[in-house]
């Protein structure tokens, strides 16, 4: 069928392929083979498919975890989570095992759920330290974690009084190799969780809804997207780099945030060079209660226009849809609501977080408004309101 693609298309057909064909004869492994990941935020893919943003990432994983490589491709090794659940991870990500055997199966322990002053905590012992996926459930508000490759061997759970946010926990066993944890939560919205290992031990961390939810008592990151040797998008006639404007934008949100009392984090100040892995870092230190990333959107149909906010799990969903409704009163058209968005400040689940791209470079009238400081401000106002707004709403859902 290459005769009916256009020849342009022809050579990136090949690197398709060449990517996504699985092939263990080039690698000289007898699989399965165990691995344990490695390296900055690893994570697994659903499948091969890529676009700009990479594969669809089914989750973050912590470091050391035990994975059974079943196959391999150019760039990504296979993975068997279960009997029949299967994952990609980046090799890069992942280092050879060569002491670990795979055990036919592993089991889960029992249980503690407790909190501290912060935080509350899900504790659950495991033979091995095994991978896992986590969703956001709405209506009721709740967290499932899913550790594949564990078989239930839990026999008591223990619950103290020191958590807050967590109102029960229980589990199933949907497949004799995949153990569910299920977190109920007290409150609507999701303030965010981590998972991590400590030695065996699976912990899930997580977050309490702020006692106060006022906008000055709120510690909020704001992100300035691009920057350094990234410049994002262009201005379709001005030439405008989208990393500056960004950056005008944010700076003027700073000062409204301020101006309301707020405890504000900028990842950038100036024109930095700073990669993904680097902010979600700095954000890591420094545990924002949310986040707001500034962009400025582009097309390559010159025709398309408006504001368009983003944000990838559905707990996180509501602070996007405010900031959206907000912010379409400055009379910007609406290119909508995106979610499932696979942006890497999207993917940390420590926090609500927000993408918003304010307007489309590539457009003509948006570009008009994008050059004007007055813009600038107004966006930071309508920011701040969809903020206050979305506070309002947890206080009325608590």
């Amino acid at each position: 069928f290459l005769c009916y693609l256009p020849s342009m298309i022809r050579p990136l057909f090949f690197i398709c392929l060449f990517y996504a064909i699985p092939s263990t004869a080039q690698q000289g492994d007898n699989y399965p083979v165990p691995g344990r990941t490695t390296g900055n935020l690893p994570y697994l893919e659903y499948g091969l498919g890529a676009d700009r943003l990479g594969g669809a990432k089914m989750t973050f994983l912590d470091t050391g975890i035990l994975l059974k490589v079943v196959d391999s491709s150019i760039v990504n090794y296979q993975i068997q989570l279960s009997k029949n659940h299967f994952a990609y991870i980046p090799k890069t990500r992942l280092k050879k095992d060569t002491v670990t055997r795979i055990q036919p199966y592993y089991l889960t322990g029992s249980w503690i759920v407790n909190g501290n002053d912060s935080f509350d905590f899900v504790s659950i012992a495991l033979d091995e330290k095994l991978p896992y996926r986590s969703t956001q459930e709405l209506n009721p508000s709740r967290l499932v974690i899913d550790i594949f490759g564990a078989t239930s061997n839990t026999n008591w759970i223990t619950q103290r009084s020191g958590a807050k946010e967590i109102r029960r926990v229980h589990y199933e066993q949907p497949e004799d190799d995949v153990f569910r944890v299920v977190i109920e939560l007290r409150h609507e919205q999701h303030w965010g969780y981590r998972i991590l290992y400590e030695g065996n031990k699976l912990v899930i961390r997580v977050k309490r809804q702020p006692s106060s939810l006022q906008i000055e008592k709120m510690r909020i990151a704001v992100d300035a997207g691009h920057g350094g040797n990234n410049n994002g998008a262009s201005g379709i006639t001005s030439g405008i780099r989208e990393k500056n404007y960004t950056l005008r934008i944010a700076k003027e949100l700073e000062k409204e945030l301020l101006e309301e009392g707020a405890t504000v984090f900028m990842t950038r100040k100036g024109d930095e060079s700073l990669d993904m892995s680097e902010r979600i870092a700095m954000l890591d230190t420094w545990d924002p209660d949310f986040l707001i990333s500034i962009h400025l959107n582009s097309s390559v149909k010159d025709s398309v226009n408006g504001v368009s906010t983003y944000y990838r799990y559905p707990g996180f969903r509501p602070l996007s849809q405010f900031i959206l409704n907000s912010m379409l009163e400055l009379g910007l058209a609406e290119f909508g609501t995106i979610g499932s968005f696979n942006f890497a400040l999207s993917g940390p689940t420590e926090y609500p977080n927000c993408l918003v791209e304010v307007a489309f470079l590539s457009n003509r009238e948006d570009e008009k408004r994008i050059l004007d400081p007055k813009f600038h401000k107004e966006v930071a106002k309508k920011i701040v309101d969809g903020i206050k707004a979305w506070l309002d709403d947890c206080k009325n859902n608590q």
